[in-house]
């Protein structure tokens, strides 16, 4: 039997008014919009540029929480792989100068290995866009190629866990990922992958979020889209996997479950089927 693939990973924000967020994220972002819902005051969307896309949602009970609110040294809550972040900050630059917005930290070489910025929307979501230094992709290198603009890859959700090395063995032998990499000794930091779908790993002694909130309120850390949900939902179903939600098809078309990992981050997959 074919291996079903994952196409996709999306984070799933809490806004406080999503026509504000598309706003937003549209004039000085770039991005499009996929999916609203309805029409007129959406309480839902999918907002999207390039490979990057992410879902946001409002609830008048459920106020925002940023990773940085959670914790200040947890500064990002999304990074979006920019092969050429020095173009993506001019463009953007561009888009600030016109519609009164800042970068809320400057293009730059981090501590930590990566080069990029950092974006902050409306409701203190911290976007970090770039690339670890060691891949040379400079912005000589794109104009000699292309003179398009910038694209974006994909954007990876940071889930917060007690114990990095014990998530890292529960995505790879419940759901099938790959450890891309852990990092520190004990480690603090890591990623796994599987197919285009990447999830970052960072180690908080205590919950980022209120358990009972999430429960209610059905709070996910990442959406991940796959081409059939169903062979995936069976394939997690005899691995053991605990669900928060099994296979539904949404009035919207979509088949979609909720995977509970072991730190209660809730994972959300969703494609089609029949």
């Amino acid at each position: 039997m074919t291996r079903p693939t994952t196409q996709a990973i999306s984070p799933f924000f809490i806004v406080s008014n999503v026509d504000q967020t598309i706003a937003f994220y549209r004039d000085k972002l770039g991005f499009e919009t996929r999916l609203q819902q309805p029409d007129r005051d959406p309480f839902f969307a999918i907002i999207g540029r390039d490979g990057a896309q992410i879902f946001v949602k409002s609830d008048k009970d459920t106020a925002p929480l940023p990773n940085p609110k959670r914790n200040p040294s947890m500064r990002w809550d999304a990074f979006v792989y920019a092969p050429d972040p020095d173009a993506l900050a001019v463009e953007f630059a561009d888009r600030f100068a016109d519609r009164g917005a800042a970068f809320s930290a400057p293009l730059q070489d981090t501590h930590d290995g990566l080069r990029g910025f950092e974006i902050c929307d409306p409701d203190g979501y911290v976007l970090f866009f770039g690339r670890p230094r060691n891949t040379v992709h400079t912005m000589s290198d794109v104009l000699a190629e292309t003179l398009s603009k910038p694209t974006f890859l994909a954007a990876e959700p940071q889930l917060f866990v007690t114990d990095v090395g014990a998530s890292c063995e529960f995505y790879t032998k419940k759901l099938g990922f790959t450890v891309a990499f852990i990092y520190g000794e004990p480690p603090f930091y890591g990623q796994v992958f599987r197919d285009g779908a990447r999830l970052n790993i960072r180690h908080l002694d205590e919950p980022a979020i209120n358990p009972e909130l999430r429960d209610r309120e059905h709070l996910l850390s990442a959406s991940i889209t796959v081409g059939d949900a169903k062979p995936l939902f069976l394939e997690f179903q005899t691995a053991g996997v605990l669900f928060h939600q099994t296979l539904k098809t949404e009035p919207w078309g979509a088949r979609t479950f909720i995977v509970r990992d072991p730190d209660g981050n809730l994972i959300l997959f969703s494609g089609g089927g029949r």
